[in-house]
């Protein structure tokens, strides 16, 4: 596994060219590396395969790493993506390294939500995190 320094620099090198270069940012990856998104069943084995349906993804992207969590072999990323210019909406990455590369990446996106004023008397003073910069 990656020292810490060398893992952050190379998880933000991943998110700064993601949907700009895909070579650059499949660097992280085992050649028989696996990609997951839950939400919607789909599994992608091969780097080279989710390379390049990542090459021809119709919108483009725009990420903001918020935190990156390591324990051993695996890391925890939570981001959040815009498509398009849109709304940020929440990511997070859960990855298996086999050495210094991922073996394996599942990927959630989900909508932000209002939180509810029935919890409120139960709620911390200040937010969980800082505020999101615009897309």
């Amino acid at each position: 596994m990656l020292d810490e320094q060398s893992l952050l620099e190379a998880l933000r090198r991943h998110w700064d060219y993601s949907g700009v270069d895909e070579d650059i940012a499949g660097e992280i990856y085992h050649q028989d590396a696996v990609l997951e998104f839950p939400q919607s069943g789909e599994r992608f084995e091969g780097l080279a395969n989710f390379v390049e349906w990542r090459r021809q993804y119709p919108a483009k992207l725009k990420f903001h790493t918020r935190r990156i969590v390591q324990r051993d072999d695996l890391v925890v990323v939570e981001n959040v993506i815009s498509y398009d210019g849109g709304p940020w909406m929440y990511a997070v990455s859960i990855m298996e390294f086999r050495g210094e590369l991922v073996a394996r990446e599942r990927i959630y996106i989900m909508d932000p939500w209002e939180a509810p004023e029935w919890r409120q008397p139960w709620r911390a003073d200040g937010d969980a995190d800082a505020p999101i910069p615009p897309p």
